[in-house]
């Protein structure tokens, strides 16, 4: 629900439910500076600008007051009567985060009854400003950075024509989001939020130059994306690694996160990007924004559920086995299945897995001869795709790596799969054929044959189109199992397909798939690979 605030106003407007970000609206009221009496400066060649009457907009925010503070270096800049675009003294450490202060600024002035006033930030010249691409906060819940973030505003003066003292109100021009991040998912709890990335079908970030003939700021080409960064750079901060997610469980208890955009009309997509330190892995958790008008002079609550799709654990098997690879093992029943990758620190091997066939978590060993089909014959494995099937996945499903859809397995964090297209968009187009392999002719089930797809297209194409995502589906790098270990989580996938190696007794064919890579193999049936019905 977007909920604006305006003055004394209140009014609502409601979103539709597809999109889980709220908006919240509050519009800051205009910056009152009073004329404070006249000072004798005039005669030094100074003109009077006093702010000291408690205002709605300054440069930094009070989120529940909706009032702006003046910070340590803001500075305004007016143009005086010999056309000089002439700065102020800066805020200084003594009156920050203050409602009052007094500017003084050099040059001749009292020809005119009215001057052009410009609060450009504090990372500006006297005649332009910026909206940056990269922006920083690194404490949550602190607008200090505003300054430095491309705030900025425009008034204009008045008081009496000889006079040195003028009076205005101080309208900004920038938009400013407030995200409100939050997770109750347990595995993001333990994560941090690294940065969010803020992506437009128009721009967002702009430089504006003052115009020195209408006194107008005019904005030049920008840029569709805006990325502010939370970790802290200084070693050992509270906050280098990012802002945790530990306590922010709702929307009460969710850090706020501040970012300038120009305002207009923008369908944004926020990327949220968290890391989880355990394992290494950094990616995104994507939300889109219907097209809005985001207004000047006013903030945008943006709160986000943060989830991510969980895969369990129970569904590794080895081929055509009557029982799971872990059963009476499991991790999460105080078993002993190892839940991270060789190679991660804290990862585990057990013993506590099929040995022989007198387990019912040993493979099928069924073997009717060379060139004979072998198809499952249990659960695990005989509903899902044949071999011939999967040749047209890796070869006609236009495959595509996605190396930051974050997803977790077994408690962790992970990230990397690939986007095939769906099976009934292959039979719209005439490449699917349970009888035949994508060759059109091979019958895998019977003669043996292994597929490669190793086009450029698999890391090159992009992520399926908004217009397109229904024609895909996703699987997960799960990984695998071998020896009592876990292998290659986030780095590869590897399903098992329901038809046995016809000229070994000792394989079956499987699909395998990592970063510029997808195949159909034959492999040992001793290992753990993923037997699930993901495949669409």
């Amino acid at each position: 629900m977007m909920k604006t605030k305006q003055l004394f106003k209140s009014h609502l407007f409601s979103l539709a439910a597809l999109f889980s970000i709220a908006l919240t609206a509050v519009s800051c009221a205009n910056e009152d500076i009073a004329q404070n009496g006249k000072t004798g400066d005039s005669g030094k060649g100074f003109a009077t600008f006093v702010a000291d009457v408690p205002t709605q907009t300054r440069t930094s925010i009070d989120y529940a007051t909706g009032k702006f503070y003046w910070e340590e270096g803001d500075k305004i800049y007016v143009k005086d009567d010999d056309g000089t675009m002439q700065v102020s003294n800066t805020v200084d450490a003594a009156h920050a985060h203050s409602a009052s202060f007094k500017f003084k600024v050099p040059g001749k002035f009292g020809g005119s009854a009215n001057y052009k006033v410009y609060y450009l930030g504090k990372n500006s010249s006297s005649n332009q400003v910026t909206i940056p691409t990269a922006q920083t906060q690194t404490t949550p819940n602190t607008t200090n950075h505003l300054g430095n973030s491309g705030d900025y505003g425009t008034a204009t003066a008045t008081g009496t024509l000889g006079g040195s003292v003028f009076s205005f109100q101080l309208e900004h021009q920038a938009t400013y989001l407030v995200f409100q991040p939050y997770t109750s998912n347990a595995v993001l709890k333990n994560c941090y939020l690294t940065k969010i990335e803020v992506n437009s079908d128009d721009d967002i970030a702009e430089t504006y130059t003052i115009n020195s003939s209408t006194g107008n700021l005019n904005g030049s080409a920008g840029s569709k994306q805006i990325v502010l960064t939370t970790k802290d750079p200084v070693a050992g901060s509270t906050n280098e690694k990012g802002f945790s997610f530990t306590n922010a469980t709702s929307i009460s208890t969710a850090d706020k996160v501040y970012m300038l955009i120009k305002p207009g009309a923008h369908t944004l997509k926020v990327r949220y990007w968290v890391k989880d330190y355990d394992t290494n892995v950094e990616g995104t958790i994507t939300k889109v924004l219907p097209s809005f008008n985001y207004d000047k002079n006013t903030y945008y609550d943006m709160t986000a559920n943060l989830d991510v799709k969980n895969y369990d654990g129970d569904h590794y098997y080895m081929w055509d086995a009557q029982d799971q690879y872990w059963k009476g093992h499991e991790w999460n029943h105080s078993g002993s299945q190892p839940t991270l990758s060789q190679g991660l620190t804290g990862a585990t091997t057990s013993n506590d897995y099929a040995k022989n066939n007198t387990d019912s978590r040993y493979y099928n060993e069924s073997y009717p001869g060379n060139g004979v089909s072998n198809p499952a014959t249990h659960t695990s494995c005989k509903d899902l795709p044949n071999a011939n099937e999967l040749s047209w996945y890796c070869m006609y499903g236009d495959p595509r790596w996605d190396a930051d859809e974050l997803w977790t397995t077994m408690g962790r964090l992970y990230k990397g799969g690939m986007w095939f297209k769906k099976k009934s968009v292959l039979l719209a187009e005439g490449n699917y054929n349970t009888e035949k392999s994508a060759d059109n002719t091979t019958d895998l089930r019977t003669t043996w044959k292994n597929y490669d797809n190793n086009s450029s297209s698999i890391n090159n194409s992009g992520l399926p189109s908004a217009a397109d995502a229904n024609k895909y589906f996703y699987l997960p790098a799960l990984g695998y199992y071998y020896s009592g270990q876990l292998h290659y989580v986030g780095y590869g996938g590897t399903y098992w397909s329901s038809s046995a190696d016809p000229w070994g007794s000792s394989d079956a064919y499987y699909l395998v798939f990592y970063s510029g890579f997808v195949g159909v193999r034959n492999y040992i049936r001793y290992y753990g690979y993923r037997a699930e019905a993901l495949f669409e």
